[in-house]
């Protein structure tokens, strides 16, 4: 999967389940401001991206994905070898 797959199917993904346009899903944007999460969604965003790349994001390492590249990043650096 490249990267430009990860970003269009996680943006489509988080357009979808959070209610927001896929234009303000920019690289540079905060993942908490721009879909509105409190605690209970920040679970649904973890369990989506478990669910569809089976990526475990444990709690800890939550705090280091702040922007949407963080969220690409950490998809990519942790999917699982083909």
């Amino acid at each position: 999967m490249t990267r430009e797959e990860i970003i269009e199917k996680v943006n489509t993904l988080l357009a979808e389940e959070f209610e927001v346009e896929v234009s303000t899903l920019t690289p540079d944007a905060n993942v908490k401001e721009t879909l509105s999460l409190d605690s209970l969604s920040l679970v649904d965003l973890v369990a989506l991206i478990q669910q569809t790349y089976q990526v475990k994001i444990p709690v800890s390492d939550l705090r280091q994905i702040q922007t949407f590249t963080d969220l690409y990043d950490y998809i990519e650096s942790h999917l699982p070898a083909a």
